[in-house]
């Protein structure tokens, strides 16, 4: 059966398409748009009316190519934007009216096991480490070996979040780092402390930019994971840290939706690998989409 996913996230929104049955999965088609769903009042608890409007417009375009792919089902998945606006369920019931189009706003514990299912794909585990999955609205984590999930948590500490609830200088000042960083172990709960993994899994998203900044290419297509060396990364994560908004804009490596908070992603990530004490960092192509056809 042709199926489409809809991640439906909190900066960007992610369709898949893929052919499925009970023992096989195979990629037809996959595409994303920038929509900043969260842009403008993510935390107050809605979402702005230029965002909805981006938002149909990008569930439209991907309407129409799932009919091209004549795709029988199309599932929706909100995420941490749409599961804590006041407004999601207008959003919802438009989209449903407008283009028949069923959105489930999933829970963030739900969203990390989707994660895990979707990284399983292209990373057998027999090496135990912990998954991050960056968001605009959370970050998930989840710590797991060969024989499945040992812990997990979603956090509300996405990149969008933190960018609107700053000023930020252009480069980040040091200060501006510290205000992140302790921003972050405020929100994390203390859910690292006495943790550690030799190995960090990125999730697809910014991680595959980490990967095109440290290799000067596109991240493979396939669904495997890899390794990206450790000191070229730290490296290029200093340098996406310190790097201004010309820069950036100018990179053709970092996605448009990605170059105004790519240094949070970087400040972030950094702040869990030394956290955690990570040796190794492995980036799956694959997340919440590919584990929603599980």
């Amino acid at each position: 059966m042709r199926k489409a996913v809809i991640d439906l996230g909190t900066n960007t929104f992610n369709l898949l398409i893929a052919d499925v049955s009970e023992h096989s999965f195979e990629m037809i088609h996959s595409e994303k748009e920038g929509v900043a769903l969260g842009m403008g009042g993510i935390n107050e608890g809605k979402i702005a009316q230029d965002a909805l409007e981006r938002g149909l417009k990008a569930l439209a375009h991907f309407k129409e190519v799932s009919e091209r792919f004549q795709v029988q089902e199309i599932k929706g998945i909100g995420t941490s934007a749409l599961r804590d606006a006041t407004n999601s369920a207008e959003f919802l019931e438009q989209v449903d009216n407008l283009l028949g189009i069923h959105i489930e706003i999933i829970s963030g514990e739900k969203e990390a096991e989707l994660i895990y299912k979707g990284v399983k794909l292209s990373y057998d585990f027999s090496r135990p480490g912990v998954i991050m999955d960056i968001g605009g609205g959370s970050t998930e984590f989840i710590f797991a070996d060969s024989k499945g999930v040992n812990d997990l948590i979603s956090l509300n500490i996405g990149v969008s979040r933190i960018y609107q609830h700053f000023t930020f200088h252009d480069p980040l000042s040091a200060t501006d780092i510290v205000n992140i960083e302790n921003w972050l172990e405020d929100y994390s709960k203390g859910f690292f402390i006495n943790k550690q993994a030799d190995i960090l899994i990125g999730a697809s998203g910014s991680f595959e930019t980490f990967y095109e900044l440290v290799h000067s290419v596109p991240f493979p297509e396939k669904l495997h994971s890899v390794e990206v060396p450790f000191v070229e990364l730290m490296d290029s994560l200093e340098a996406i840290i310190s790097s201004t908004q010309a820069e950036r804009d100018v990179n053709q490596w970092i996605v448009p939706i990605r170059k105004k908070m790519a240094p949070i992603a970087a400040v972030k990530t950094r702040w869990v690998i030394r956290k955690l004490d990570v040796k190794n960092v492995i980036i799956s192509p694959c997340s919440l989409k590919e584990g929603a056809f599980i």
